[in-house]
C-alpha cells in the first residue's frame, strides 16, 4: 500500500462526525485545492480559529460556541484533519497551510478582525498575516509553538516524522494500536499536563485511529519549518498576545518568554493551573480571556 493511500483513509462524516460537536454550525467548502471541513456560527466581528497539530474542530467544544456569542467565528479542520481533505504530502506545509487557509476566507468572504489559534495553529496565523492574507488587529496564541525547538527535539523531529509518515504501513500500525489501547490516548493527553474528560479522549482516539489523519498530521511535522517565521517575527504587523499555561509540559512559558523577544507588537500573560489543552479543560475561562483581550467584555 503507498503512502498515498493511506492520507486517502480518512474519517467518514456520516459514520464518524454523527455526534461531533458543534455538528449544526458544520458545513464542507471547495478551496484551495482542499476540501474542508469548516465550523461558523455566531454574530459580530470575525475570529478566525485554528486548532493545532493532530487535533481538529472538536477541540473547541466548549469553546466554539462561547465565543460565537460574541463574534462570527470560523474554525476549519486543517488540510488532512479529521474531516477535511488531504493535500499531496509535500503542501502539508506552514506557508502551504496559510495560503490554503486564505483561500477558505475567501470563498467565505469573511476578514476576520481577530485570530486565536493553539500550539501549531499559532504559527498559521502569525504566517498569514506575514504573507498580508489576513490583517487582523489581534492574534491570540494559545500555547503557541511559534519558534523552532531547542536540542534533541528540534534535530531528531523533522527526520522522525518524515519516516513514519513515509512508510506506509506505521500510521495504520499506530492507528490499529489506538483502536486496542484506549488508555494509551489517555495517557498522552495527560502527558501535556492536561486532564481531559472521558468524552474528550474518544474524540483523540477516533482521531488517532484514522490512518489518514495520522499520516497527515505526521507529514505537517515533517514538513514544519518554523525558521522562516522566527527570522520574520519582528515584522508581525498585529498586536500578538502570548498566552502561557503553568502546567503545559508540551509548550511550556519559557517558549513564549524566547517569542515575546522576536516580537515587538507582543506580550504575554502566564496562567496558572492549566496544562497545553487548557481551552479544553475550562473553555469558560479562556473566552473569558479572549473577550477581555479583544476588547468585548460583557
Amino acid at each position: 500500500m503507498t503512502s498515498a493511500k493511506v492520507l486517502d483513509d480518512k474519517l467518514d462524516w456520516a459514520r464518524d462526525g454523527a455526534d461531533w460537536p458543534n455538528r449544526d454550525a458544520s458545513r464542507f467548502v471547495e478551496a484551495g485545492g482542499v476540501r474542508w471541513h469548516v465550523q461558523v456560527a455566531g454574530s459580530g466581528p470575525a475570529l478566525l480559529l485554528i486548532h493545532g497539530t493532530g487535533a481538529s474542530t472538536h477541540s473547541f467544544a466548549g469553546l466554539f460556541p462561547l465565543l460565537a456569542e460574541r463574534f462570527t467565528v470560523v474554525s476549519p479542520d486543517l488540510p488532512g484533519h479529521a474531516f477535511s481533505s488531504t493535500p499531496p504530502p509535500a503542501e502539508i506545509c506552514l506557508p502551504c497551510m496559510a495560503a490554503q487557509l486564505g483561500a477558505l476566507l475567501r470563498t467565505l468572504e469573511l476578514d476576520p478582525e481577530i485570530g486565536v489559534g493553539h500550539s501549531a495553529g499559532a504559527a498559521v496565523l502569525v504566517q498569514m498575516a506575514l504573507d498580508r492574507l489576513i490583517q487582523p488587529r489581534l492574534i491570540i496564541s494559545l500555547s503557541g509553538a511559534l519558534l523552532p525547538l531547542r536540542g534533541f527535539a528540534g534535530k531528531w523531529m523533522s527526520p522522525a516524522a518524515k519516516f513514519f509518515a513515509r512508510n506506509s504501513f506505521l500510521p495504520k500500525f499506530f492507528a490499529r494500536g489506538a483502536r486496542k489501547d484506549p488508555k494509551g490516548v489517555q495517557r498522552l493527553a495527560a502527558s501535556t499536563g492536561s486532564t481531559l474528560t472521558d468524552r474528550d479522549i474518544a474524540f483523540y482516539r477516533t482521531l488517532i485511529a484514522s490512518p489518514g489523519h495520522l499520516a497527515a498530521s505526521l507529514n505537517m511535522m515533517a514538513n514544519w519549518d518554523l525558521e522562516p517565521l522566527a527570522r520574520d517575527l519582528p515584522e508581525l504587523a498585529p498586536e500578538l498576545l502570548l498566552v502561557a499555561f503553568g502546567n503545559d509540559k508540551t509548550v511550556p512559558p519559557a517558549e513564549a518568554e524566547r517569542t515575546l523577544a522576536l516580537a515587538p507588537r507582543a506580550h504575554m500573560k502566564c496562567v496558572g493551573g492549566f496544562g497545553h489543552l487548557a481551552h479544553e479543560e475550562d473553555p469558560a475561562y479562556v473566552a473569558e480571556l479572549i473577550f477581555e483581550a479583544a476588547g468585548q467584555q460583557g
